[in-house]
């Protein structure tokens, strides 16, 4: 009895390890993900606000701060995130919209914005 649980046990973790790998997207893929996030007006509208050093980015705002120097700005990933998630937190009176809190973004496109600003 003890095998077949033991058995069953590891047959269900390595379904579970392969499922999460098999889901996970590539960096480069978060990176994509992120930036057309980052450009598009109906769903993050990031380029509305902050500029950003991407010839895709053609008509950035200038009311946010720009995305320059974020892994100096934002040695920790997890800070950038939690800004991203609720700007609130570290400002109460700041014009972003709490991307996270508010259920504008989803966790993963939180995630992916993240790794495209970080690149910057």
């Amino acid at each position: 009895m003890r095998k077949l649980r033991a058995s069953l046990c590891a047959a269900g973790l390595l379904t579970m390890l392969s499922a999460g790998s098999a889901q996970a997207a590539s960096q480069d893929e978060m990176v994509a993900m992120g930036k057309a996030i980052y450009l598009n007006k109906s769903k993050g509208n990031c380029v509305s606000c902050h500029q950003i050093d991407d010839p895709d980015a053609t008509q950035a705002g200038n009311q946010g701060p720009p995305m320059i120097a974020m892994k100096q700005r934002f040695p920790d990933k997890r800070l950038l995130r939690a800004q991203i998630w609720d700007a609130t937190v570290n400002n109460p009176i700041t014009i972003m919209p709490p991307l996270g809190k508010h259920w504008i973004l989803s966790e993963e496109e939180i995630d992916a914005v993240v790794e495209y600003v970080y690149q910057y």
